[in-house]
């Protein structure tokens, strides 16, 4: 990390718009992005599937949390999970965030969703449904559609680096080269780059030393100028680590949580909000004397 407080990064563009509520301004605090799985096997245990009641307990726990923003998946992500058709993902997925944005809406909480998908058949209509940002864990590598229509709707993107079946060499040229990639793609497809942030894709393909590594060595993405999203909240290396259950890993996320604003992350995308919410606080008001 480069010494000296508070953190200065340069950015391509200062400012993120999610679609939903006020700009985002880089580098004056952590964003956190909570998490809605709308999944029967998400691997933190945490799934909602299509129950509403369910969705939108957790939807007030997340606003009630200070999260910033939203993202819903009707997919499990987890290593060795079945795949999930592509209906069964996009029923989930739609009817969650069309049900979650209405009682966003009906509580006055300004807040964008995101759509956790690597699919267009799955975006489209989740964007029609009330999400403002797309969320893909393949970096819009896997599907050539999804690109050009996140640029055809003029929606706000997440690209994650994803090193599964990839083979590996230095973890930040690998990192580096796949984003650089999603990026290639997107301003071939129209998008803006005042639209996107990216993500190192911790646990997706690195195993637990790897993980760690990226942890230490997160400052030299700042080479890319784009602001950066981490997700490490329950992951399997913390339990590595700490021989913590999937439900007894909040100590052990904080910790990453506060490395990765040390190494300065933009957002992190977290499961227990108002815990975490904490943690950033108080390592922003550390970090970012400013504030």
């Amino acid at each position: 990390m480069q010494p000296g407080w508070p953190i200065r990064r340069c950015y391509r563009h200062e400012q993120w718009n999610p679609g939903r509520g006020p700009l985002w301004e880089w580098g004056t605090r952590t964003f956190v992005m909570g998490i809605i799985n709308a999944t029967d096997d998400s691997f933190s245990g945490d799934g909602v599937a299509d129950r509403l009641d369910e969705a939108l307990a957790l939807t007030h726990e997340l606003v009630e949390g200070a999260v910033d923003i939203i993202d819903i998946g009707g997919a499990s992500s987890r290593p060795g999970a079945e795949p999930t058709p592509l209906e069964v993902e996009q029923h989930r997925a739609v009817r969650v965030i069309g049900a979650v944005r209405a009682e966003l809406d009906r509580i006055g909480a300004e807040l964008p969703i995101s759509v956790d998908t690597t699919w267009a058949a799955v975006a489209a209509p989740a964007l029609d449904a009330g999400a403002t940002v797309v969320n893909d864990i393949t970096g819009f590598r896997l599907d050539p559609e999804m690109a050009p229509l996140v640029a055809e709707r003029s929606a706000a993107a997440v690209l994650m680096h994803n090193q599964r079946g990839r083979p590996h060499t230095d973890l930040v040229a690998d990192v580096t080269a796949g984003l650089e990639a999603s990026l290639q793609i997107c301003a071939e497809a129209g998008v803006n780059t005042d639209r996107i942030v990216v993500d190192p894709g911790f646990g997706f393909g690195f195993g637990v030393s790897q993980n760690l590594e990226m942890m230490r060595r997160l400052p030299e993405l700042w080479s890319l100028e784009l602001p950066l999203l981490i997700g490490t909240s329950r992951k399997s290396t913390i339990g590595a680590v700490t021989n913590a259950e999937i439900d007894d890993r909040l100590f052990g996320t904080a910790a990453t949580i506060t490395a990765a604003i040390y190494a300065g992350i933009d957002i992190v995308r977290v499961h227990d909000a108002a815990e975490m919410t904490q943690a950033i606080q108080m390592t922003d008001a550390i970090v970012r004397p400013t504030l």
